[in-house]
């Protein structure tokens, strides 16, 4: 048997572990899978997670919206975290949560951080100054001996993932649990999915018909043009032009149209959008809850997504998707190829903006 970082009795004997990971949403709609078969396989142990965030600041105009980053709403009804430690957006708060940690005595420390993944080395020794610690290397530059001496305070190092190149991403996070405990999630254990309350169907059904879209008669779209960085989103005004030019075709003559837009660009998308004079066309946006995205999901019929969360939860929630990508990072193509058509753009340095509508109206089911 390969022996795993994590010795198996050092498991058996502990009561709680620490995961440290930087996530986002895209992350956890894979890594939810693994983190529920750990839980599974090691029932006795109290499984923590401690969600750090990259965009931590000084500045408290940024903390409100930092504090309802609605990932946390996902890992907090997943149900397989004793505790979740989401305050970490303010140095103070980050602060606090390094002394609750400390105070639990973890006797297993994971960091998954990929990002500086010298300073989670830190943090994950600070949190268990005698705890199992283990984490992400990377390669130490000449004049970088810092990173070195924090690699130090590892007990063990994640190999880097030395499989296919043509691999998915969710093959890496595979790797991961396997290196770690020798856990073995099958292929068909890693498709993406998304368990939520009931209410939040109900009131997507709701609002379809408060909109006027429930019933109808043409099929459902919802259309995504926003991602974290600019790189990957695409213009309103590309997406006025793919409503115009689909309403044009006779499979989508009768279609409704759901703009989805981040609330903070949702003044400015109900600008552009509007000035358009479209009709059976309205603008969507997550405010409340987590789940009001993926509910308003799954009632569609087809999903338009830059490369961003949407278009993995559109596997989540079993609806065909267009995925709208750059030659970059092709191990985070939708992992259901059946149901899932990838349009890239042409050139390696293009930005997903580089797409032209005619690209996509090609790539319709």
């Amino acid at each position: 048997m390969t022996p795993t970082l994590i010795p198996a009795d050092r498991l058996q004997q502990s009561n709680k572990i620490l995961f440290i990971a930087h996530l986002a949403l895209g992350d956890f709609t894979y890594l939810q899978n693994y983190f529920q078969a750990f839980a599974r396989a090691h029932p006795h142990l109290q499984v923590h997670l401690w969600v750090d965030e990259v965009r931590r600041t000084a500045d408290p105009a940024q903390w409100e919206g930092l504090r309802k980053y609605s990932l946390y709403d996902w890992v907090g009804h997943c149900g397989c975290f004793a505790k979740v430690y989401n305050s970490t957006y303010s140095p103070a708060l980050y602060q606090e949560a390094i002394a609750a940690a400390r105070r639990e005595q973890y006797p297993i420390v994971v960091s998954l951080a990929t990002l500086r993944p010298h300073l989670y080395a830190g943090l994950a020794r600070s949190i268990s100054p005698d705890g199992l610690v283990l984490g992400m290397k990377k390669p130490v530059g000449l004049f970088q001996p810092h990173h070195l001496l924090a690699y130090r305070r590892l007990d063990a190092a994640l190999a880097p993932y030395a499989g296919p190149a043509d691999h998915h991403i969710s093959d890496v996070y595979a790797d991961w649990f396997r290196q770690l405990c020798g856990l073995d999630v099958a292929p068909a254990a890693r498709f993406p999915f998304v368990d939520m309350p009931a209410s939040w169907p109900l009131a997507a059904r709701q609002r379809l018909a408060d909109w006027g879209f429930a019933p109808r008669t043409g099929k459902l779209v919802f259309i995504n043009p926003y991602a974290k960085t600019h790189k990957r989103c695409w213009p309103l005004e590309r997406v006025a032009e793919l409503i115009a030019a689909m309403r044009a075709q006779e499979a989508w003559r009768d279609a409704c149209f759901i703009v989805n837009a981040v609330p903070q660009e949702l003044q400015h998308a109900r600008q552009v959008i509007h000035s358009y004079g479209l009709a059976r066309t309205e603008l969507f946006s997550a405010e409340e809850n987590f789940f009001q995205l993926p509910a308003m999901l799954a009632e569609c019929d087809l999903i338009v997504s830059v490369e961003t969360a949407v278009m993995h939860l559109a596997n989540a929630v079993h609806v065909p998707v267009v995925a709208l990508m750059r030659q970059k990072n092709p191990e985070w193509v939708p992992l259901d190829r059946a149901h899932s058509t990838v349009v890239t753009a042409l050139r390696r340095r293009d930005w997903v903006k580089a797409i032209s509508v005619a690209q996509v109206m090609q790539a319709l089911p």
